[in-house]
């Protein structure tokens, strides 16, 4: 069973947190821990997420959240084999933490999709829609929730399986269309010999 990684972001995510919710949902979840959540560095964070996804037996499914966003991008742009999908909850903005420079600019390696609230205090809803683009992924809008955390009323949060489980989808059929290319190539090639 594919393994999916929740990733918190600053502060980590308590127990009334819609990650702490879902967690308990999800078959396989594991909880990336930091030393210290209340420092955010981009090079430790991403090295536990990655560290964690190394441990399981096949690619990953990343649940992240507000700075964990951007841990798990730097993850799958270092290591596409690592990931299998990835859920982007109100990422904070780069440049809140000086590393715009250094956020990979380039489309994500799996499907993906940025779940963003259009007055989140920590990234604009501009800053959104760009970055979704940038990382090809699916844009979701939910309207004014704040940064999707408990402060905004995300505990339970329905709608964020749904969210996950439509992800999984997405990836399982890009993963039957790809294995069954292949295995059309090797039928060609075969008959080629």
């Amino acid at each position: 069973m594919t393994t999916s990684l929740i990733v918190p972001g600053l502060n980590g995510s308590g127990p009334e947190h819609w990650q702490s919710w879902l967690e308990t949902l999800i078959a396989n979840g594991v909880r990336v821990d930091q030393d210290d959540w209340t420092k955010p560095d981009i090079e430790i964070w991403a090295g536990r997420v990655q560290d964690e996804a190394e441990r399981a037996s096949e690619p990953v499914f990343m649940i992240a959240h507000s700075f964990g966003c951007l841990a798990a991008v730097e993850v799958a742009s270092r290591r596409a084999d690592l990931v299998a999908g990835l859920m982007l909850v109100a990422p904070a903005d780069p440049d809140c933490f000086d590393i715009g420079a250094e956020t990979s600019a380039d489309p994500l390696p799996a499907p993906a999709v940025v779940v963003a609230s259009t007055n989140d205090p920590w990234m604009s809803y501009g800053g959104a829609e760009h970055w979704s683009a940038v990382w090809d992924a699916e844009l979701i809008d939910i309207g004014a929730a704040g940064h999707i955390n408990v402060a905004s009323g995300f505990g339970v949060w329905p709608r964020g399986y749904d969210i996950f489980d439509a992800l999984r989808e997405r990836a399982a059929r890009g993963k039957q269309i790809a294995d069954g290319l292949l295995h059309h190539r090797r039928a060609r090639h075969s008959l080629a010999i």
